[in-house]
């Protein structure tokens, strides 16, 4: 059971509030619609705390382990010059050898 009472609906400013928040520019309609949606999804969560869950054990895990799992064992690994050989650009002068990448942020 959550410790603050959830709101039955959310107004056109709460609506406004949270688009503003999320830079979001939304007509009246769309206003209208999400105040509605919202609304909806805050009636189900409602409906949700209203079941009887103490029967059931909590979980701390979705999945359990799996038979695929496998403990981390140690190989080698290409030589660098290998690697680095099939790069279209790279760095060989540095201790252990670079790729080259083009620039992402200007």
């Amino acid at each position: 059971m959550l410790a603050f009472a959830m709101p039955a609906e959310f107004t056109r400013a709460q609506v406004e509030a949270i688009a503003a928040l999320a830079h979001l520019e939304l007509d009246a309609s769309e206003v209208e619609t999400f105040a509605r949606q919202l609304g909806d999804i805050l009636a189900y969560a409602g409906q949700l705390q209203q079941v009887d869950t103490s029967g059931v054990p909590p979980t701390t895990y979705s999945v359990g382990p799996h038979s695929e799992d496998r403990p981390d064992r140690v190989v080698p690994s290409l030589p660098i010059e290998e690697v680095l050989a099939n790069a279209p650009e790279s760095d060989r002068s540095r201790d252990g050898g670079f790729f080259k990448v083009p620039r992402v942020i200007g």
